[in-house]
């Protein structure tokens, strides 16, 4: 069985659309104020561009966990 964690953080852009950046293998025990200072700093050092836009703020910030379990096909 596998578990896989992935932080998922959303970003509004400056034409007014979400850009979205995602992390796998995100640490079991990362906070919400981890992520948000995270955020913060991604958003001020400007190095993240698309065709939205440079990014403007933040807009959401989620952890999803999936669990895979393999089966034995006889």
């Amino acid at each position: 069985m596998a578990i896989q964690r992935v932080l998922q953080m959303d970003f509004a852009t400056e034409l007014g659309r979400n850009h979205r950046i995602r992390v796998y293998d995100a640490r079991e025990d990362l906070t919400a104020s981890e992520v948000s200072s995270a955020m913060d700093q991604i958003v001020t050092s400007n190095i993240f561009s698309g065709s939205g836009g440079e990014l403007t703020g933040k807009s959401a910030a989620q952890i999803t966990v999936s669990e895979t379990t393999e089966l034995d096909l006889i």
